[in-house]
């Protein structure tokens, strides 16, 4: 389920449900898409657990090696939770 949370100037924010065994692949695949600044994972009532900043060097280098500690914390938080919630702010391609 995708929801626009909120649009400002160049950058806006969606939030979307996904089956917490779903969370590494997901992110994988939202840092390769290129225009994420950054991650918010919540939990199903909106607690923030981890924050994940993605600064355009991360983004263009197209790697993800320098993610493999993150990723590591995002597989052990999906061992505990069944929902999350991830909250991606995006920058506009203008």
């Amino acid at each position: 389920m995708k929801e626009p949370v909120e649009k400002r100037g160049t950058r806006w924010t969606e939030e979307i449900e996904i089956a917490a065994g779903d969370l590494v692949a997901t992110v994988k695949k939202l840092v390769v898409e290129g225009n994420i600044r950054s991650l918010i994972i919540k939990n199903t009532e909106g607690q923030s657990l981890l924050e994940i900043p993605l600064t355009a060097g991360v983004v263009i280098g197209g790697t993800l090696v320098l993610l493999a500690p993150v990723l590591a914390a995002l597989g052990a938080l999906a061992a505990l939770l069944g929902k999350v919630k991830i909250v991606i702010v995006r920058e506009r391609d203008d």
